[in-house]
């Protein structure tokens, strides 16, 4: 047992609580005799308060090993059970794979679950930051930080993250509206009764520097206070000019430890300076960078100098949790954001006969010559972003006895309201009334043929641009208010079944005004207005999404079940992330929802004694009037289209023999267009294999020579970048490696290795372009941890 805890991956070791699951610790019901001599506390201070459920009575709880993420809590009133007996597939990154990885964002994290990749976002909404599709569905609106909608469009750094959950598939009972491939709920850090004094410094290829530090102190008998800071600059390894500046701060604070009232207080605040990087285009089916006749370079950045993203998100947080008895427990979160961003990037395509005829039928012709490059559409256009959100969950959770029946309900409301106003540019005419200059396929010069940005109502700007509603201001807001009530009963032990629904009416509204420029009359809306009027879309609605599930547990290792979800995914609700949330479809507003529906069998193992978890699941998931972005013009519209996605899905995670932990998975997906024109032909982005593995082994624990030795492997098949089924994006494949030494207790000194073969791999997928992912990388990490 000593030589466990010696290596840092912690065998069963019982906490001593009032009470539930200790935060994201993996707890075994039913053990805690087995090995409540053994008294622990995570070595690294995390053992997080937020899931104590102070019944009146201490409990010994036992948490597994953390590679083993059955026992983890899903940390939200909402989902009161943990991982294992949740009827739905959930994914869970611990903080030791993250650490291991040195993931320093959400996106590198996500790297380590299946049926998630990378979308680059369009519009004049300028959507990019966190793009992610779950199961091939679109989720950049279903990411959650301990179970809060976070409204923000950035990329979410990982300093003050502690674990993340992936909820697949629709989950509106929890969630409200939305989550068609599944939600990502970041767990944050939070104050412990542990002091602990931690910081790490990371440098290497690119340009890289980080530094992060990490205080938690006590400061009373039931309360402590926590600072988590990040401060990060690299370029990126293998793509010429963009980059990314950021830094970060979050403070938290708790009251009432490890009693009945828990108070947790926390801020977020992230800044970034960003040059984006919208890839390079796809001709004739492929990725120029793919097409060896062309000769393109894969860090060719076809942008320009005035390319930036440039946000400030800040989000206030605070969650009550009240143990009445050990009948009722009450929980109340409450968040406030604020978000702005100031934003311009230039979108590569080919146009006309400038790639897609000299280039692929002459591949010869390489002449110097701006008609001979790719073309930047303009667009998405730049813009400055103000937004502010607020979100409020009650929940009561009441756990009782009718009779033989043992019920655990869970009822609340859940309101939420986002507001965004913009302000939209244009770029000044350039030649033949080009918004942006063409850019040399070969070598493209972004100082060169160059313009600036001005206000879309000022003379040649306007009647050069084309706007999703010939409008440069633009307001909107989203309301949604919902009631959830599900209730799970026990028939015996070893039988329950859940079930619920949730009532949502959300409103949503979108106004857009200025420039009395020169405009088309089918940009002028459905009731015909003027260009200097404003122009007003408006969408009220109510629905209900049902939920059931049927869980056989025959013992404490082993869980099988069956789960019916559904959700609603609303139009113009999202306003802060695209371009038009409503539009104008043939003179009418087209506001129907998204509908889904999943239907799920899987099984949960915890196997020998809590080292090693895994997970089998089969899942057919359904999703009515999908939502498809116009890759030229970046407007979302409703296509009326059936898509369905069906498929496998495995997983692995724990530790083998002592010292040697192993996380695998793997996914088989069979995603098929239902409807219209391109009925039978495969839904856009999603591979139909993806597997993911990473291992390490400790060697010589507690000796002076010790060491950690590890590696992975992600791996994609390629897919397809449009639902005709015309162009495609090869298979991503990456090898990444790890080697750590402890020095003392404190200190602990590491190097990552990245993308080992230097493949030239794509993260970011588009209809018409992608992102070539890094190059070989090399990070060297030196930590301390008092």
């Amino acid at each position: 047992m000593s030589r466990f805890i010696r290596s840092g991956l912690r065998p069963l070791s019982a906490v001593l609580t009032m009470g539930g699951v200790v935060g994201s610790a993996h707890a075994e019901p039913g053990a805690a005799n087995r090995v409540a001599q053994d008294v622990t506390s995570p070595a690294d201070g995390t053992d997080d308060s937020r899931g104590i459920q102070a019944k009146g009575v201490e409990q010994i709880h036992v948490i597994g090993h953390p590679f083993n993420t059955m026992h983890a809590s899903n940390d939200m009133g909402r989902m009161p059970q943990d991982v294992m007996h949740t009827a739905q597939t959930i994914d869970v990154i611990p903080r030791e794979l993250i650490k291991q990885q040195n993931a320093k964002s959400l996106e590198e994290a996500l790297k380590n679950v299946p049926g998630i990749t990378s979308s680059v976002g369009e519009g004049a909404g300028g959507m990019s930051g966190d793009q992610f599709l779950i199961r091939g569905f679109p989720a950049q609106n279903d990411i959650y930080e301990d179970g809060l909608r976070d409204f923000g469009v950035y990329t979410r750094d990982s300093f003050f993250q502690d674990s993340v959950n992936v909820i697949k598939g629709p989950s509106s009972e929890v969630f409200g509206n939305g989550t068609t491939g599944g939600a990502i709920n970041i767990i944050t850090k939070t104050p412990t009764l542990k002091d602990h004094y931690g910081a790490d410094f990371s440098g290497g290829s690119g340009n890289f520097y980080r530094g992060t530090v990490d205080v938690n102190k006590r400061i009373g008998n039931t309360s402590a206070f926590r600072l988590e800071g990040m401060g990060n600059s690299n370029d990126v390894v293998g793509r010429d000019y963009a980059y990314s500046h950021r830094w970060g701060i979050a403070p938290s604070i708790a009251f009432g430890i490890g009693t009945k009232t828990t108070v947790v207080l926390q801020v977020m605040h992230q800044t970034s300076r960003n040059v984006p990087d919208y890839g390079v285009p796809v001709v004739k089916g492929h990725p120029i960078t793919e097409q060896s006749s062309l000769g393109v370079r894969r860090g060719n950045w076809y942008g320009k100098t005035q390319d930036h993203d440039n946000s400030d998100d800040t989000m206030e947080t605070l969650r009550l949790k009240h143990v009445f008895n050990r009948h009722f427990t009450f929980h109340n979160d409450l968040r406030f954001g604020e978000y702005s961003r100031d934003f311009a990037a230039s979108t590569p395509q080919c146009v006309n006969a400038s790639c897609s005829e000299m280039q692929i039928y002459n591949p010869g012709y390489k002449k110097v010559d701006p008609a001979a490059g790719v073309g930047l559409n303009g667009g998405p256009m730049p813009y400055k972003q103000s937004s502010w959100s607020f979100q409020d969950v009650a929940s009561l959770q009441a756990d009782f006895n009718t009779g033989f029946l043992r019920h655990q309900v869970v009822t609340g409301f859940d309101m939420e309201y986002v507001q965004d106003s913009r302000r939209q540019y244009a770029y000044d005419a350039v030649g033949a009334h080009r918004a942006i200059p063409w850019q040399n396929t070969y070598h493209p010069q972004r100082d060169d043929y160059g313009y600036a940005t001005c206000r879309a109502d000022s003379g040649n700007c306007w009647k050069n641009t084309n706007y999703s509603l010939g409008r440069p201001d633009s307001r909107g807001y989203g309301f949604d208010t919902g009631l959830f009530l599900y209730d799970q009963i026990w028939f015996t032990k070893w039988l329950s079944a859940k079930g619920g629904l949730r009532w949502d009416r959300w409103q949503t509204m979108y106004r857009t005004w200025g420039a009395d420029g020169q405009e088309s009359a089918a940009a002028r809306g459905p009731l015909g207005k003027a260009p200097s009027a404003a122009l007003d879309y408006h969408d009220t609605k109510g629905v209900i999404n049902p939920t059931a599930s049927l869980l056989i547990t025959p013992n404490s290792w082993q869980t099988f079940y069956f789960t019916y979800a559904s959700s609603t995914t609303p139009m113009g609700m999202y306003v802060t992330n695209g371009a038009l949330p409503i539009r104008p479809v043939n003179g009418q507003v087209a506001t129907q929802p998204e509908r889904s529906q999943l239907y799920e069998v899987g099984s949960k193992m915890s196997l020998l004694h809590d080292r090693l978890g895994a997970t089998i699941s089969l899942f057919r998931l359904d999703k009515s009037n999908a939502l498809t972005t116009d890759p030229v013009a970046g407007q979302v519209l409703a296509t009326g289209v059936k898509e369905r996605n069906q498929g496998l899905e495995l997983s692995l995670g724990g530790m083998i023999l002592p010292g040697w932990n192993v996380t695998a998975t793997y996914a088989l997906y069979d995603p098929r267009v239902m409807s219209g024109p391109n009925h039978g032909r495969n839904i856009q982005y999603v591979p139909h294999n993806q597997a993911t593995l990473w291992s390490a082994y400790e060697a010589f624990p507690g000796k002076l020579w010790n060491f950690t030795i590890g590696g992975g492997l992600t791996w994609r098949q390629g897919v397809y970048l449009d639902l005709a089924n015309t162009a495609k994006v090869p298979a991503n494949v990456e090898f990444d490696s790890y080697i750590s030494h402890r020095i003392n207790r404190h200190w602990v000194v590491s190097l990552n290795a990245y993308n080992l073969s230097n493949r030239l791999n794509y993260n970011s997928l588009f209809t018409n372009r992608v992102t070539p992912a890094p190059g070989r990388a090399f990070l060297g990490r030196l930590s301390m941890d008092y």
